[in-house]
């Protein structure tokens, strides 16, 4: 079991600057894939970045040369550092770690941390 606990959200103005952090139970080390995926009111949970333990990283076209995610092993931690926020980034931010096991793959998921860009 993976217990992932985010953190960073607030309320920033637009053109603004925020960093998540989400901090993962056990070493991330046996995670295959972990991400952020964002969900805004009346919408669908959507990808916004992901990294593989290889470090291969892929973005949504709308966050892309604006977010940047990178992790620490040391840490068992993952980042998103998100630059000139729009209020269309206004939404909430879930942490995900994904595991592939022999049938099939796992999804863990962080309770989510708000994040409000105001005009």
């Amino acid at each position: 079991q993976v217990q992932l606990v985010e953190s960073g959200g607030g309320l920033v103005q637009a053109g603004g600057s925020l960093r998540l952090s989400c901090a993962a139970s056990r070493g991330i080390f046996s995670i295959n894939a972990m991400g952020w995926y964002r969900q805004a009111p009346g919408k669908q949970r959507e990808l916004v970045a992901t990294i593989t333990s290889g470090g291969n990283t892929n973005y949504a076209d709308s966050v892309k040369g604006r977010f940047t995610i990178s992790r620490d092993s040391a840490k068992n931690t993952v980042y998103l550092q998100m630059n000139s926020l729009k209020p269309e980034d206004t939404a909430v931010y879930y942490c995900n770690a994904l595991r592939i096991i022999p049938t099939g793959k796992v999804d863990y998921w962080g309770q989510g941390t708000q994040v409000t860009v105001s005009s």
